[in-house]
């Protein structure tokens, strides 16, 4: 059950200091580049020490059961402690573009979310600027928001960092991208299934399985995503087995096939072109015989398949 705000304003002051240690010399990732974030030395994820935000307002585009009918609040979060070649956002994530704000800005901007009838708060990629959030949303419990707390991330994170924010999180909102680390040099590390999996086993532990409203909007819990690659290049099967193995089907698990060549995949030999659909279908057919439960399927329109 969550929290009160006030218990979480208390619990988030209480882990702060902790949080912020963790960006001194970074370890806020895997990647442990050591970047001394406060003394404005830019990390490997491409940001300083400040907030800075590429966009807020409500999406839509999210799963059914975080967008439902007003929408999530989405903060889109400039830079990412991932490089992937293929990214969607790479404008965003790769290029950085957005503007620097203070954790005071950004909590007027969730409380007035929260007026407009979202659903939840939904930081996208918040793990290089967690110390910043967390004090953004301690200032905004102390003056009232009452939202559930999605954490978007792309699966490569510190077992340090997600341990400080159980009681903070509801909805740990995951990328399993890869199903063995040679696939994951597509996103320019060498270690993402070890790291994803023990993040992962953290978050179930803390949150575990969906539970929604009366209207079926999420409350709390872990939902997976993974988008399926063409040539198999995020080795799915491999990345079914170990969700399977590592924490089991109960988990919510949401499909998607809407890859397009973006960013430098157009350069790649296995990345240049759309996700065909018996590739995707093949996908959709092991989830159903390891037995997955609960989750989301999205399936491109067939016009764009190959």
């Amino acid at each position: 059950m969550s929290l009160s705000p006030a218990k979480r304003t208390e619990l988030a002051n209480e882990r702060l200091p902790q949080i912020r240690k963790l960006m001194e010399a970074c370890s806020l990732c895997p990647r442990h580049c050591g970047s001394k974030r406060f003394d404005d030395e830019t990390g490997e994820c491409g940001t300083g020490p400040n907030l800075r935000i590429s966009q807020v307002g409500l999406h839509h585009g999210e799963e059914p059961l975080l967008s439902g009918t007003g929408g999530s609040g989405t903060v889109f979060l400039s830079g990412c402690n991932l490089a992937c070649l293929f990214c969607q956002n790479y404008d965003i994530s790769q290029l950085r573009f957005g503007a620097e704000t203070d954790p005071e800005s950004l909590a007027v901007n969730l409380l007035r979310l929260q007026r407009i009838g979202a659903h939840n708060i939904n930081f996208v990629t918040p793990t290089p600027q967690l110390p910043g959030l967390v004090e953004t949303l301690s200032i905004a419990w102390k003056q009232g928001l009452d939202l559930p707390i999605v954490y978007n991330c792309g699966g490569y994170e510190s077992p340090a960092a997600i341990r400080l924010l159980d009681g903070l999180v509801d909805i740990y909102l995951t990328d399993f991208k890869y199903g063995n680390d040679d696939a994951g040099t597509l996103s320019g590390i060498d270690d993402y299934v070890t790291q994803a999996v023990k993040s992962l086993r953290l978050m179930w532990e803390q949150v575990g399985e969906v539970v929604t409203d009366e209207v079926g909007v999420a409350r709390s819990g872990v939902i997976i995503r993974h988008l399926v690659l063409p040539n198999n290049s995020a080795a799915s099967d491999e990345v079914l087995h170990t969700i399977a193995e590592s924490i089991g089907t109960s988990v919510f698990l949401s499909l998607m096939s809407q890859y397009h060549a973006a960013w430098k995949a157009r350069e790649h030999p296995h990345l240049d072109r759309r996700v065909s659909r018996d590739e995707y279908q093949r996908v959709l057919d092991l989830k159903t015989d390891l037995g997955f439960s609960s989750g989301y399927d999205q399936p491109a329109p067939f016009s764009i398949f190959t």
